[in-house]
Formats: structure tokens, sequence, C-alpha cells
């Protein structure tokens, strides 16, 4: 099924129904009174939060909703029948804001949740509710009012704890495949990942967090190279950022000094270009937790990378934390799954105040990559 991240949809809630005008007229009983009733209530448009919808397809095709009237009011004390409601189910995650104002409607972050989206006109009353001990023959009804209706914006956000990040090619697919559930598509050309993936990843019999894998990312997207910034927002919700880096990206030497210098080198402009491109799109974004990790190291010693990883850090002037990892060999991949889940651990503990997180996994203002 194609991934769809965003649409642009109309919703018109129900006019309510008219009261109406009526007298009783039965054979043995004159002058019987008022007898008209209420209109019903318009039908609403509601949109809830369903986890197991992933995509807002639906609504990429389907860009108008609109909710029944009420029926009106009818003579003999009889009130019109209310419309139903139309529920729009979307995936957790999804941000309805309204299209002209900007204005955030609702942040559906949570399965079940649900937000009224246009609300459905209230039926008119009836000369039924108009009669007094001076007014006996009441002509006065009202009508319903008319139902909201707007034009919404609707983008999804997964919900994720990590998140990679990287260039075309780095791998993220390969260690995302590796280290969780998710078997995204993976070949030996660029951007074959067109659309996120998510994963979760299990470290224990009861812990497990979701990692979230986005197509690759190259200096410029925010001028519209490669696929731009579109898939960026996929990374907001996420508490930490893994910068998956090649360590042997294509033309590379590690035969002498020189050649590893050139390569920390090259890498050190990659990484710094990508940060770039982060607070091009969000300087929010750009100041999230971001851990280097070197990846395909299976082409290269242990300790030659342990080395590359160093002096990486040292160009970069970054105290972030730093692994050597192989999607393919699997090699590191459960030492830096298992480290990213304390870390996931010791921030909820802090958030609910309870003790401090380990300093270990703690992240500092000046930790951050570039």
């Amino acid at each position: 099924m194609k991934f769809i991240d965003e649409a642009t949809i109309e919703v018109h809630a129900g006019n309510g129904g008219n009261g109406i005008v009526a007298f009783r007229r039965e054979k043995f009983i004159p002058k019987g009174g008022p007898s008209g009733g209420d209109g019903g209530r318009g039908g609403s448009v509601i949109a809830i939060a369903d986890r197991n919808i992933n995509t807002l397809i639906d609504y990429r095709y389907a860009r108008v909703h609109r909710a029944r009237g009420g029926e009106h009011g009818q003579g003999s004390d009889r009130y019109g029948a209310a419309a139903e409601d139309i529920v729009l189910r979307m995936p957790v995650g999804t941000v309805i804001t309204d299209a002209e104002t900007d204005e955030l409607i609702v942040d559906l972050s949570l399965d079940g949740q649900q937000a009224t989206l246009a609300k459905g006109g209230r039926g008119g009353l009836g000369n039924l509710h108009f009669k007094s001990s001076t007014n006996r023959a009441p002509r006065q009804a009202t009508k319903g009012t008319e139902g909201e209706h707007r034009r919404i914006r609707l983008e999804l956000k997964v919900l994720a704890d990590v998140g990679l990040l990287g260039l075309p090619n780095a791998g993220k697919s390969t260690l995302i495949a590796a280290c969780s559930n998710a078997r995204p598509k993976i070949a030996d050309y660029p951007f074959t990942t067109l659309h996120p993936n998510l994963g979760v990843v299990r470290t224990g019999p009861a812990k497990s967090f979701v990692m979230a894998d986005i197509p690759g990312l190259i200096e410029g997207a925010a001028d519209g190279a490669g696929l731009g910034h579109q898939f960026l927002r996929h990374l907001q919700r996420t508490r930490l950022l893994l910068h998956i880096v090649d360590i042997f990206p294509p033309g590379a030497a590690v035969e002498t000094a020189s050649d590893i210098a050139h390569l920390v080198d090259t890498l050190a402009v990659q990484i710094r270009g990508l940060v770039a491109e982060l607070k091009r799109y969000d300087a929010t974004l750009a100041r999230k937790p971001r851990w280097i990790v070197l990846n395909k190291t299976d082409l290269v010693s242990d300790a030659l990378c342990a080395d590359i990883l160093a002096a990486l850090k040292k160009k970069l002037r970054s105290r972030a934390a730093g692994y050597c990892v192989s999607g393919v060999s699997r090699a590191g991949c459960e030492e830096l799954m298992q480290d990213i889940q304390r870390w996931l651990d010791a921030q909820r503990i802090a958030e609910v105040g309870s003790v401090q997180p380990d300093v270990r996994f703690q992240p500092e203002d000046d930790q951050h990559v570039g």
C-alpha cells in the first residue's frame, strides 16, 4: 500500500432541522393547543485515532466528508430525528490543523483518542415551546442552526523512540532489519527507502522500544535535493537520533595514515552537512540528542574502526556517544540496542522526578554532533 503522510480535506457537519408550527386537530378536542415538535440535531464529523491504520491514503482520494442534516419537527409533538455522526478513523500520530488559520485542532497521539472536527447544527424549536398563559396559540418556531464546515490539513508524524538519520546507502534499512521486526526494502542503490519504516526492538522479556527509519537525507534537501525535507517530520517525536555513517564510502581508502585522515575529514563534512539540514528544517529537531554510529564495520578491522571513531569525534569536537556496528554481521548491534534501552529508561525515570538519569547516557547541550 502506498504510504501517504499528509492530506487536505473538507469536513461539513449537518444542519439542524427546523422546528414547526402545528396545532392539535382532533374531533373531540377543540382548541387542542400547539403541538409543533423540535428539529433534530445535525450530524457532526468526528476524528478518532486507530492504531490499526498507518497511512492517510484514504483521505488523499476522499477529500470531502459531509454529515447529514437533522430532520424537521412534525405535528403531534413529534421531534425530528437527529442525524448520525460521521467517524473518520486516522493513524495514531496524526496532527490536525485548520488549513485556513494554521490553528492546531488536535494531536491524535493516543489510540482511541477522538475529537470533533465539525459540530452539527442544533435543531430549531417548535411552537410547543412558546405556549404560555397569555399566548395559547403561538405561531413562532425557530430554524435549525447551520453545521460547522472547515478545511483541515492532516499530517502524520510517526510515534517512535529512536530515529535513524543518515545519507542514502548508509545502511539504515539493513540496521533496522537486523535489530527489529521491520523488513524494509534493501538494495545497493540510493533512495531505496521511499517511506518511513517502523520496527519494534525487543531488548528483554518486558522491555522494548520503537525505531523509525526514514529515507536518506542529503545536503541541499531544503532546496528540494533528493526527497527533500518531507519525511523529517517523522523524527520530531523521537527522543534520540542515531546518525548512521558509512565508515567506508565508495572511493575511500584506508591503506595509509593519510588515507585515514582524508576519510575522517570526508565523514566529518558529511555529518556537518546533515546537521545543517536539520537546523534549516527545525532548530528543535537539531537539538535532539544524536549518537554517532559507524556502520558497515565488517569491511575494516575492529582496531581501525575504533581509531576512525575516535578521530572523527575529535574532529567534530563531540562528546556524544559513538558506536561501531555492522548491520550485515550484526556486530555491535546488541550493545547499541541495550545502551539505547538504558538511556530511554533513564529518561522516563527522570521525567517523573524519581531519580536522576544515569550520567553515562545523559546527553549534554554540547554533546550534539557538529
